[in-house]
């Protein structure tokens, strides 16, 4: 099978030749640029520079020579923009790794900080010396009159969201004709040149753009206080989201394999944030809305980035036309592997669980990832219907050897 062959039989339940595997293949199933530097060198690597495609996070581009070694089958859409060495410039990590970062990155120093600004200067978010990422700072809706606002700002207003107005490459071109016809040609240029699955991240987050705009800690107050506005606010953002869904589509679709829905986390280490009932009332019959339309508009498989403990809201998101669903905390409560698997087997595809990032990647020792994995792999591999990646990104201070360790163990399933 190829890569492409190999995830799109994974996706849809049937026998693959070995499992699946993503590795850097959205922005969380990826590494820190740090992590990857120190990467690089454990392998013996020394030709290239370290590119951060996310500024927020700081997550590196993988070569495609580490791709190959760890056997990745997927590829994000990102990687057919910014190939030109002048669309990159230099910037300094925080651990003072040189790297290189996209030219379009507006940043200022302030004291000891560094500070994200949008094209007007505003100021989106900080990094603070001894931190690894940026932090938001502005959320632009927080003083709203919330219960008798009719939301018709909020589409001027991403730009002042650090989500939203920092892009990722091939999110950066305008949202104009010449911009679409960029896109579509970068789409399909990268298509042609890998059989690897390729994932578009698309966003529409409609549980946390809303905390973005106006706080988390005001979202969920209204959520209880005011019903109505808030169904007036998704309404708004999730036509916000059909109308660059259909652009987008037009000219990533026939390209792409797979649509990530990314940024909507759900859940804690306990469990979803909000009850079951709000879930349903409140998000997804937005969810549904924009996953239909997917459907309606390409051949493209639904893919949404949750952390914490989903499990009481997968039926749901199933219902809504979700197809497999990342990263798979395997640490939150009802998250466990053989829960999941034992009461979810051929309903959806589980893309991620396969390495515990939150405790072992960082912390064990070469022959304890191997175990840990090991036992993961037994698990997950009695369904038709799983693609490996660690849980979440790999984080700064996660060992080099630990990585390797890692993949290779994976692959003893392959």
């Amino acid at each position: 099978m190829t890569s492409r062959e190999r995830i799109i039989k994974a996706i849809n339940h049937q026998e693959t030749d070995k499992i699946p595997i993503d590795f850097g293949g959205h922005r969380s199933s990826g590494i820190m640029a740090i992590a990857y530097a120190r990467l690089k060198e454990e392998l013996g690597i020394t030709s290239g520079n370290i590119y951060v495609y996310d500024m927020i996070q700081q997550l590196a581009i993988i070569e495609p020579q580490v791709l190959d070694m760890f056997e990745s089958d997927t590829i994000e859409m990102g990687r057919g923009f910014l190939t030109d060495d002048s669309d990159w410039k230099d910037w300094e990590l925080p651990d003072g790794t040189h790297c290189k970062i996209p030219y379009y990155i507006n940043l200022e120093k302030e004291g000891e900080d560094w500070i994200l600004t949008n094209d007007d200067g505003k100021e989106l978010g900080r990094q603070k010396k001894g931190c690894l990422y940026f932090e938001q700072t502005h959320y632009p809706l927080e003083d709203i009159d919330f219960e008798n606002a009719d939301f018709n700002e909020i589409e001027s207003i991403l730009d002042e969201c650090m989500w939203a107005a920092v892009p990722h490459p091939g999110a950066h071109l305008p949202d104009d004709n010449e911009g679409y016809k960029l896109l579509s040609e970068g789409a399909r240029n990268l298509r042609e040149s890998t059989d690897k699955a390729i994932i578009g991240l698309f966003g529409g987050a409609m549980f946390e753009m809303p905390q973005y705009l106006l706080g988390s800690e005001n979202f969920f107050m209204y959520l209880a206080m005011y019903p109505d506005a808030v169904h007036r606010f998704q309404e708004k953002l999730c036509n916000l989201y059909e109308r660059n869904l259909e652009k987008w589509l037009q000219a990533v679709g026939p390209y792409i394999d797979i649509i990530l829905f990314g940024g909507d986390d759900i859940g804690t280490n306990q469990g979803p944030m909000i009850s079951p009932e709000m879930y349903r009332e409140f998000i997804k019959p937005y969810q549904k809305r924009l996953w239909n339309k997917v459907k309606e508009l390409a051949d493209v498989k639904v893919q949404l980035h949750s952390c914490g403990g989903v499990e009481p809201l997968l039926d749901d998101m199933i219902d809504a036309g979700l197809d497999m669903i990342n990263p798979v905390q395997i640490t939150a409560q009802g998250m466990d592997p053989e829960n999941l698997t034992d009461k979810y087997n051929n309903r959806i595809c589980f893309w991620g669980g396969g390495c515990d990032t939150q405790h072992v990647l960082d912390n064990a020792t070469p022959d304890e990832i191997e175990d840990h994995v090991t036992r993961l792999m037994n698990q997950w591999n009695k369904i038709n219907g799983y693609v490996f990646q660690q849980v979440h990104n790999i984080m700064a201070n996660v060992p080099p050897k630990n990585i390797v360790r890692m993949f290779e163990t994976v692959n003893k399933f392959r």
